[in-house]
């Protein structure tokens, strides 16, 4: 394939583009604390259970709130493989991660444990068994820490809204 200086200032202005875009997608103002990090997600928490919302908490300290009962009697276990839908936010609402560009049917399929997955998620998925539609708070010391990544501030909160598809146990 023969390569043009079009084309290599396409990919030259694409690559300037991404980090450019990157680089802007958290400002200073949503870098924060760890005391504020927990002064938010507190106020969250409380604004949730005023809502009537019954909020829970994982032994590793996920907390959750069950928007949906599932109907099915298992709950994965590491080494299950999960297919899910689910949508990641940050604590001020800003989108940072859905599984609608993941495969054909909108879902994402993996195995609960897996060390390249943050130690919340791993966490969270424990209480959701099929069918069931779980909203996910992973504060920053089981998500993405005092460094962030991409999109994720450092010591920001993240919220997943999860429904659990199918568990297939290994």
């Amino acid at each position: 394939m023969k390569v043009t200086k079009k084309k290599l200032l396409n990919i030259g202005v694409g690559i300037i583009l991404s980090a450019i875009f990157y680089s802007c997608l958290y400002t200073d103002d949503m870098v924060q604390s760890l005391d504020e990090e927990m002064a938010i997600l507190g106020t969250y928490l409380r604004d949730q259970e005023s809502k009537g919302y019954d909020v829970d908490t994982t032994d590793l300290g996920v907390y959750y709130i069950v928007l949906k009962e599932g109907t099915g009697d298992y709950y994965p276990q590491t080494g299950d493989s999960c297919t899910v839908s689910h949508n990641g936010y940050l604590m001020n609402g800003l989108r940072f991660d859905t599984s609608k560009f993941n495969e054909n049917d909108s879902t994402w399929t993996f195995k609960l444990g897996n060390p390249d997955i943050i130690s919340g998620w791993n966490d969270g998925m424990k209480v959701i068994n099929e069918g069931s539609i779980v909203r996910l708070l992973i504060p920053s010391t089981l998500a993405y820490g005092p460094d962030g990544f991409n999109a994720v501030p450092p010591n920001n909160t993240v919220r997943y809204d999860v429904e659990m598809i199918e568990i297939k146990q290994q």
